[in-house]
């Protein structure tokens, strides 16, 4: 009975406005209060909810993305990209995607990527002539490769709390990553057949060279992050660390655009984001923590079993419960509620954690972009200056590549594995 009144309560206050941390704080004080429990145990499952050196990588990474955007490496990011692939039918909008493929290796968050690069692309697509619907559409879309390609905040968190090797983790999101990138820009060949959207402008080898000459040294961000990790040279942590010092090198010695003022700047933005996430991980450590004490993941696993003994429909019945309530929570508070629930039952159906964790993040990340929480969606209707029913609109058509992307990894598991398997295993 209490169990269930916690739920209740949990979602009585979700509905009502409160913010993540404070409902799975205050639900879990309720059961722990009701059930004659010492309350010395908030305490110490906050603590060790939060005590953990993988974790430090969050807001490293985070300061790396903001600094990024704040010393202008966005913009050269995009000349590369536009240079790039520009050449081809709907040119702007293959280059909204590599653009957002080359700044995944940099920060790591949707949200980031629609605030720091969507500015600039979609102020690009409607100066070439194409439909704001298209442009909003197609940078909500291609933010979500940020958090599958690595570094990845949200994979952070899994792997601390599924404690799952982050390094897998991050091998395994290369190859989904590209995936995503390619079936979007198919999405796009589609677009702008149908609509008659131009070249972008013909590939100039005398461009190329002189937008990858400016875009050089930020692009070896990703090469010294990924790299670092994947050749055992770094860990995460160690790996965020090297972003953060790499981008102030380049914002401070090589383009002079950082100073002191904007540097406070960036660090404000960092705490704030850091601290509400590890407000939301250290609250959801006791709640995590009374699910497994009353065997909630097992008593969940039974009665799903109980429905059917197929594996594939038990992986599609929890894809629908990530995707639905991917729909109404932030990312990294859903990862930290339905992670110690959802992912016993996937390896009892022989799902690989690493696996699951690709999965389950990718389905987030479609929640992203739709109503009613929708992050990306809000960030971008400020950006591009559109109502969010606009955003919501535009976005809906890139759904499908993403969730024919989705099935694909959840039932091709090679596609996410071989590289984790061949690097660590």
């Amino acid at each position: 009975m209490e169990l269930t009144l916690m739920f209740v309560m949990l979602f009585a206050l979700l509905v009502a406005g409160a913010p993540v941390a404070v409902a799975l704080g205050v639900s879990s004080l309720y059961f722990i209060a009701t059930s004659g429990m010492p309350s010395l145990v908030v305490l110490h499952n906050m603590v060790n909810g939060i005590n953990s050196f993988p974790l430090i990588a969050v807001p490293f990474f985070i300061m790396a993305g903001h600094l990024m955007n704040t010393a202008g490496i966005t913009t050269k990011i995009f000349t590369f990209a536009r240079a790039t692939v520009g050449w081809m039918h709907g040119g702007l909008g293959h280059v909204n995607v590599g653009a957002s493929v080359i700044f995944a290796g940099m920060s790591g968050a949707a949200v980031a990527d629609a605030g720091g690069l969507g500015n600039i692309e979609i102020k690009a697509m409607r100066e070439a002539g194409y439909d704001t619907d298209f442009s909003v559409g197609i940078t909500a879309a291609s933010s979500t490769i940020g958090p599958i390609i690595p570094p990845s905040l949200p994979l952070v968190v899994y792997g601390v709390i599924a404690d799952t090797s982050i390094g897998q983790l991050f091998a395994a999101g290369l190859i989904p990553g590209v995936i995503m990138a390619l079936a979007l820009m198919a999405m796009v060949g589609v677009y702008s057949r149908m609509r008659g959207y131009p070249r972008d402008d013909r590939f100039s080898l005398r461009v190329f060279v002189v937008t990858l000459a400016d875009a050089l040294l930020p692009l070896f961000t990703p090469i010294i992050i990924v790299g670092g990790i994947l050749s055992g040279m770094f860990t995460p942590t160690e790996a965020a660390i090297a972003a953060v010092a790499y981008s102030l090198f380049l914002g401070l010695i090589v383009y002079r655009t950082l100073d002191l003022k904007r540097i406070l700047r960036v660090s404000m933005d960092t705490i704030e984001t850091t601290a509400s996430i590890m407000m939301i991980v250290a609250a959801s450590a006791i709640f995590a923590w009374i699910l497994t004490a009353n065997q909630v993941a097992n008593l969940f696993a039974q009665q799903l079993l109980g429905l059917t003994q197929d594996p594939t429909m038990i992986l599609l019945i929890i894809m629908g419960i990530v995707l639905f309530v991917g729909c109404f929570m932030e990312t990294i508070a859903a990862i930290t509620i339905l992670t110690p629930v959802l992912l016993p039952v996937a390896m009892q159906i022989g799902i690989d954690p690493v696996h699951f964790g690709v999965i389950l993040i990718l389905n987030l990340m479609i929640g992203l972009l739709t109503p009613p929480v929708g992050m990306v969606l809000y960030v971008l209707s400020k950006v591009a200056a559109v109502p969010f029913e606009r955003c919501v609109i535009a976005t809906a058509p890139f759904l499908i590549p993403l969730i024919g992307v989705l099935l694909l990894l959840s039932f091709v598991p090679a596609l996410s594995m071989w590289l984790p398997v061949y690097l660590y295993r």
